[in-house]
């Protein structure tokens, strides 16, 4: 017995529905209970969301999916490349993965539709840390934990209804692919971009490895253990991303244009990059006791400071410091306790035995002030790696040596040199620094009334004549250090021989896997070294006995490159092959601004290094600096989840401790008491987290995407809220309700709906009210379907404003509602389109309303296009009446309903053309036509609006 997909709208149409053949057809599985159909016609039904994901996954499986491979698709269409950051399989997907990749397949899927040739391809971040030390724990292999989980998580992420094209997964942990990660390390080896060095580097204590730069925090913390980080001096091997930073910086500009690229994401970058044109600048010290002759180097980018220095700070690692170090125990002590210290501390050592001399003291023009020798202090606050590893303190001018001079010279003055104007008072100012340029004063010798930026440039060129000074550039960005001390990772290829040094591992012996090892929690350096079969080899030149290099490479090396590799997955001799590459660049890239800097600036470094090769022959030694791998990145929200505090103490509450008897007011079961909500950063200590897969069983994968997408725009933060669902649900349901009514109605196409109204517009001069009423609902139908598709397809193609596609539909649905009377032909238009329109979203639940429609038709994937805007009928449907505001001397007076004005009347026609129009209503003859409101007597009149308003000035 076929049963419906949805309750029916009137026992008639119910009845229509199980007498129609084409509908019994098309109804493949129950998607309701077992119901007679005695009871069905008396009943309403809902709908059941997760029997459609059921029904229609099972259908795409079958069929290949929603979406051909792309390399399946017609080779005249548009390639478009649409990637969301692949996941790291930790085992359980959360809210904000569904979020991502619900975004990257709404624009997929939306593309398919406008008929591009689309890629959406699905991976696995498989290497790092965190699966290794899961695997210590649970002591497995973190192979076999890291498969496990990518099994678990595909499972997770095909109950979302997406059109991954499965046929081209990688996972980076796969020696096929980390085969070309090893070639890639090989590539920029040969270029000299890829080196050995002995370095001072930052080493993770619990983790038991190197850390880049950008991997440790403000605080000086590592980004993944949470603990300080030691500074230990380690050969290690680098990535010469310094080679590429002018093109890394210039190129921001491109990305910049038209928001290809959110402005946070390109302002953190260009701070890490961190280009300053600055100078060089000695200060002669004097060292009592001590054999230190050598001047501080300081470079500044603000020399027009120079006469307001009143002190000089050294990092910690400065040399200086570390000779000091040796014969002051107070001074080492002080050192190991920097570690500890926050980023900004204002602590700080007086080196007892030191003095540094401005170098302008040797100036005759220079005031006393500045002549008087100069304090130097050891200071957390100066970055060892950043400059010269010393700072001129100017406390008049800069904020952070402000708050350090007052920590150290509470009572001692603080001398300004500059002021916004030649006029203004330094006393009055001298409380708070002034850090913009100005005028020099009179502490600034013979240099004062000058602006400061031509001062600067003058003391540089002064100071350059005796060697004291010299103009620089410097960058903030270090070389990328890619050695790391641990297993789950890409092994370097690179066999060291004590006659031939390091020697790259030839191609054929590519790729040098991971062995199997054991090794303890505890041990030290690469865990790869307890592998003697690993270790030892033979030199590839001489073939003298040799040992494997033992680290294995920074993750970010797989992640820089992956994106290309999915354009050719399955090649076992080339990282792809040039043809393949001309998929690239991806035109969409969706993931979380916390990759701003890490991922997005290696992959920047490594596409542009790959453009010089000839995999990517698109480029030219010309244009390969100006290749960037992503042309638009789409920064999605985080998710938070709704939290519930205790009043009294402000913990997180569990579960059972919160009664949501009544949902909007929770109470603290044990005291009985309101409990605070609060939404926050989904975690375990906050008990705050949702299980997408439970969420999905509950309320099927469409109703879930809709409203994931409909909470807030893409890069804004999602409050997450169970109970909103039901207007999502709800929608859907009154839209299924609409959907089957019209399936059942009697129709037969004979025209298109276009031609349909055209036609009928001939006619409206000799039309009955009946007849004028059905065209005004069939008119209101027309217009809104063309005010949905323009505003649909713009929030389409900015993604940003997805939420808006779903309040779009929502509107256009109660449109189909609100005129059920127009014919057959225009609704089941209109519900095609819409249907359409939302497919991106909704993607099972678009199937089964078009299988209503079209019961022996292919996929709605397959059978239609995204629609477009049809300007043809804009004159002809233009509301016969439309309602305008009468004001009287700027006072509304009435309301009737007139003709929208003709587009070509103005001044005193519009006018006299809406007196006349306002006058042969019932309401406007009674309230306008004579009296204190008498139109006719107006002075002038105004109306906006397209005529909704119109004011009359009278006297």
């Amino acid at each position: 017995m076929p049963l419906l997909q949805s309750r029916l709208i009137g026992c008639a149409a119910a009845r229509r529905a199980l007498s129609n053949p084409s509908l019994h057809n098309s109804i493949r599985r129950p998607i309701i209970a077992q119901t007679a159909i005695a009871t069905l016609s008396r009943r309403c039904y809902a709908i059941d969301l997760t029997s459609i994901d059921d029904k229609w996954r099972a259908k795409w499986k079958k069929s290949n999916g929603t979406v051909k491979p792309f390399d399946k698709l017609a080779d005249n269409k548009d390639n478009y490349y649409v990637l969301p950051m692949f996941p790291y399989p930790s085992g359980t997907l959360h809210l904000g993965h569904l979020r991502v990749y619900s975004i990257a397949d709404v624009v997929a899927r939306y593309r398919s539709l406008k008929g591009d040739k689309v890629m959406l391809p699905m991976g696995w971040d498989a290497f790092g840390l965190p699966a290794e030390n899961a695997a210590i724990e649970r002591n497995v292999a973190p192979e076999k934990w890291t498969m496990s989980n990518m099994a678990k998580m595909k499972e997770q992420l095909e109950l979302m209804n997406g059109s991954w094209d499965w046929s081209r997964e990688l996972s980076t942990c796969d020696p096929s692919f980390y085969k070309h990660t090893q070639k890639l390390f090989l590539m920029l080896h040969e270029r000299g971009l890829a080196y050995q060095a002995e370095a001072e580097v930052n080493w993770d204590p619990v983790d038991k490895t190197v850390l880049a730069n950008e991997q440790v925090d403000s605080n000086g913390c590592s980004w993944r253990s949470g603990v300080k980080v030691e500074k230990r001096n380690l050969k290690q091997w680098f990535f010469r991303i310094s080679e590429f930073r002018e093109a890394l910086l210039e190129e921001l500009e491109a990305l910049a244009k038209e928001n290809a690229w959110p402005e946070r994401v390109l302002a953190q970058q260009k701070n890490w990059l961190g280009k300053s044109t600055g100078a060089s600048i000695k200060f002669p010290v004097l060292a009592m006791g001590h054999d230190i002759r050598a001047a501080i180097e300081v470079f500044t980018t603000r020399p027009d400071t120079l006469f307001g220095v009143q002190y000089v700070a050294l990092a910690a690692s400065h040399p200086t410091v570390a000779k000091l170090a040796d014969s002051d125990p107070e001074l080492q002590a002080f050192i190991d306790t920097i570690p500890g210290l926050p980023a900004d501390s204002k602590v700080g050592y007086l080196l007892p035995h030191l003095r540094a001399i401005n170098p302008l003291a040797y100036h005759e023009e220079t005031p006393d002030a500045t002549k008087v020798s100069l304090p130097v202090y050891v200071a957390p606050y100066v970055l060892g790696d950043y400059g010269e590893g010393a700072v001129m303190g100017v406390p008049g001018h800069d904020l952070r040596d402000n708050a350090f001079w007052k920590e150290h010279h509470y009572d001692a003055p603080v001398r300004q040199v500059l002021s916004a104007s030649e006029d203004d008072s330094t006393t009055a100012m001298e409380n708070e620094p002034f850090v913009e340029h100005g005028v020099m004063t009179e502490h600034s010798g013979s240099f004062k009334g000058k602006h400061s930026v031509a001062a600067g440039e003058e003391i540089v060129k002064l100071l350059e004549k005796v060697e004291l000074a010299e103009s620089v550039e410097k960058w903030r960005l270090r070389d990328w250090l890619i050695s790391r001390q641990r297993y789950w990772g890409t092994p370097i290829p690179i066999i060291h021989c004590d006659t031939c040094g390091p020697v790259p591992v030839p191609d054929e012996q590519l790729p040098v896997k991971l062995p199997n090892v054991d090794w303890a929690e505890t041990r030290s350096g690469s865990p790869l070294e307890s592998s003697s079969e690993f270790v030892n080899t033979t030199c590839p030149k001489c073939n003298s006995a040799a040992r494997r290099d033992t680290d294995t490479m920074d993750t970010f090396v797989d992640s820089s490159w992956y994106y290309a590799r999915f354009s050719d997955p399955h090649n076992q001799d080339q990282p792809f092959s040039p043809e393949a590459g001309k998929t690239l660049p991806v035109d969409t890239y969706i993931g979380g601004i916390e990759h701003a800097i890490l991922h997005l600036l290696y992959a920047r470094f490594i596409f542009k290094f790959l453009a010089s090769t000839e995999l990517l022959p698109q480029y030219t030694e010309e244009t390969y600096k100006s290749a960037e791998p992503f042309k638009r990145l789409i920064t999605q929200g985080m998710v938070h989840g709704k939290t519930y505090i205790d009043p009294d103490s402000g913990r997180f509450l569990k579960p059972d401790e919160v009664d949501l008897t009544d949902p909007n007011k929770p109470k603290v079961v044990a005291s009985g008491k309101s409990a605070n909500i609060a939404y926050e950063k989904m975690s375990k200590s906050k008990y705050n987290g949702v299980d997408p897969s439970e969420f999905i069983s509950k309320y099927g994968a469409d109703a879930t995407r809709a409203h994931m997408l409909f909470q807030a725009p893409v890069g804004d933060i999602l409050n997450w809220d169970e109970g909103k669902i039901t207007g999502v649900t709800r929608w859907l349901q009154r839209l299924y309700d609409q959907i089957t009514a019209i399936a059942v109605e009697p129709y037969k196409k004979t025209m298109p709906a276009r031609d349909y109204l055209a036609a009928k517009h001939e006619s409206l001069g000799s039309a009955s009210a009946k007849e004028l009423a059905q065209w005004d609902t069939e008119a209101a139908i027309w217009r809104d379907v063309q005010r949905t598709i323009a505003s649909v397809t713009a929030s389409y193609d900015e993604v940003y404003s997805l939420n808006t596609v779903v309040s779009d539909l929502m509107i256009l649905t109660n449109t189909l509602a609100d005129n059920i009377k127009a014919s057959p032909v225009v609704k089941r238009e209109a519900a095609q389109t819409l249907i359409s329109m939302m497919a991106p979203i909704t993607p099972a639940f678009a199937e089964e309303c078009w299988a209503l429609l079209h019961p022996s038709s292919p996929s709605i994937f397959e059978s239609t296009n995204f629609p477009k805007v049809d300007t043809s009928l804009t004159e002809l449907v233009r509301p016969r009446v439309q309602p305008c505001a009468v004001q009287i001397n700027g006072r509304v007076r009435g309301v009737v309903s007139i003709p929208p004005p003709p587009a070509e009347l103005a001044g005193d026609e519009l006018r006299d053309w809406m007196v006349k129009e306002i006058l042969q209503t019932e309401e406007g003859a009674a309230r306008f036509s004579g009296g204190q409101y008498d139109l006719r007597a107006a002075k002038r009149a105004i109306a906006v609006k397209g005529g909704k308003t119109i004011n009359f000035v009278l006297k």
